[in-house]
């Protein structure tokens, strides 16, 4: 019996190469195929993690972390996936932990009921309709303390404030809003942030070893390697919308995508964009060497129930070659993926648009073409939108084979915004939304 299918007890720890291993976890819940027409891409399995005590999970990892869970589940590994080299097994990262807003006298609050928790990556194994945990390793500052999923800064990121929002929270250099993840040859790991944009090289236990931020944002404050390595104009990214993608080329290089639109020259600019921007990264020589202008789709192209284009989003990035990626656009409710191929005549790094004084903006070309921007052309290989059995939120995508993709869904913990996310108590109040893998087959292929 799974240690938390009679609710919140101990946790079995054990402990290999000074790594956290077997927070054994399990679900059940159908994995039957979801009937589709010949020829079309449909639905071959789904699996659902069950039930773990969130505090269960995290002082387990690092004892003391957190006090009070407030009734919230483990969830948020939704954020991205990769494959971890057997079958039905990946790698999975959890996001800054649980948030939400609150609005207080007109003012949107961002709440962490558990301010405690720190993002870990996340082994897990998938078989028929389980998700099991079979490892976790807590992201950590050089010296072994959480670095907590925390706003970094006053006045660039939102002010953190407790559950109810009401009381403010102290701010954490050291904090991380993990999103992507993909896992280097010698055993360490790859995450995008959604605070500075960064960058983050995180060794086999989880320790920070650098994090790389744009050109002006160096912190000497921070509990590990800082570097300002990233083009100075990714500091007017918009706030919670950093890299969220980011995909490992078959040679080594990276591929991180900015979540939306740049912030430029303003807010106004930003929320009615649809080109953000992709940047590779040499993992030898530590250094940005191409960007690329990516074009979304009309946001009603994208999700036909949706008509506000700041709603779109790029969640995941995938290599399915060489120099061809897998693009996810989305909005909570659709997303649709199509693939690009990054050559070096879309190459825009150094050019006028990296200057934030340019104007217009890069963000704010309607025909960014007609400005003879190279902006990358791409392929739509499925929308998932009309796929029978696909839930919402899907920011993890995983190529499993040449026709079938693994997805991964974010269920916010559990968490909904708004006071009526807690009871009176302060107890949590579950959305319902669990943290699903599906397995999607294309007939024809990526």
């Amino acid at each position: 019996m799974s240690p938390y299918a009679a609710g919140r007890r101990s946790v079995h720890r054990s402990v290999a190469a000074g790594v956290p291993l077997a927070l054994l976890a399990a679900l059940a819940v159908a994995g039957t195929a979801v009937g589709a027409p010949s020829g079309e891409a449909r639905v071959t399995g789904s699996a659902t993690l069950g039930d773990i005590p969130l505090g269960t999970f995290s002082n387990a990892l690092l004892p003391g972390t957190v006090g009070d869970d407030r009734g919230v589940d483990l969830g948020g590994i939704g954020s991205d996936i990769y494959p971890a080299g057997r079958k039905g097994e990946f790698w999975t990262v959890t996001d800054r932990g649980p948030n939400g807003q609150i609005k207080v006298a007109g003012e949107k609050r961002r709440t962490f009921p558990v301010p405690g928790f720190d993002p870990a990556i996340v082994r897990i194994r998938v078989s028929g309709g389980t998700v099991k945990v079979l490892d976790a390793i807590p992201i950590t500052t050089s010296s072994g303390k959480p670095v907590t999923g925390l706003s970094n800064q006053k006045g660039r990121d939102e002010s953190p404030y407790s559950y109810d929002a009401k009381t403010p929270l102290s701010y954490n250099p050291n904090g991380l809003d993990t999103e992507g993840i993909v896992r280097a040859d010698d055993g360490s790991f790859w995450l995008v942030d959604e605070y500075a944009p960064s960058l983050i090289h995180v060794s086999a236990r989880g320790k920070v070893l650098t994090r790389y931020v744009p050109k002006g944002l160096a912190r000497k404050d921070a509990g590990y390697r800082v570097v300002e390595a990233l083009p100075a104009v990714l500091l007017h990214r918009k706030i919670n919308r950093g890299f969220e993608g980011l995909a490992q080329l078959p040679g080594g290089d990276l591929v991180m995508a900015v979540q939306s639109p740049l912030s430029l020259p303003d807010t106004d600019a930003g929320e009615a964009s649809l080109t953000t921007r992709l940047l590779r990264f040499s993992t030898k020589k530590r250094a940005v060497t191409a960007e690329y202008a990516y074009r979304f789709d009309p946001v009603n192209v994208v999700d036909p129930s949706e008509d506000d284009t700041s709603e779109l989003k790029i969640s995941s990035v995938v290599a399915v070659g060489r120099d061809r990626l897998l693009v996810e656009e989305r909005t909570d409710k659709a997303a649709r993926l199509q693939v690009v191929k990054l050559t070096r005549g879309a190459d825009i790094l150094g050019d006028k648009w990296d200057d934030d004084t340019a104007s217009p903006s890069l963000e704010q070309l309607d025909d960014p073409a007609a400005s003879d921007v190279p902006v990358l052309r791409k392929r739509l290989v499925v929308d998932l939108g009309t796929v029978k059995g696909v839930p919402g939120k899907i920011e993890g995508v995983a190529r499993v084979d040449h026709d079938t993709l693994a997805l991964i869904n974010d269920n916010d913990f559990g968490m909904t915004d708004g006071p009526e996310a807690f009871d009176a108590q302060g107890r949590l109040v579950d959305s319902g939304i669990e943290t699903t893998v599906t397995y999607v087959r294309l007939p024809r292929g990526i």
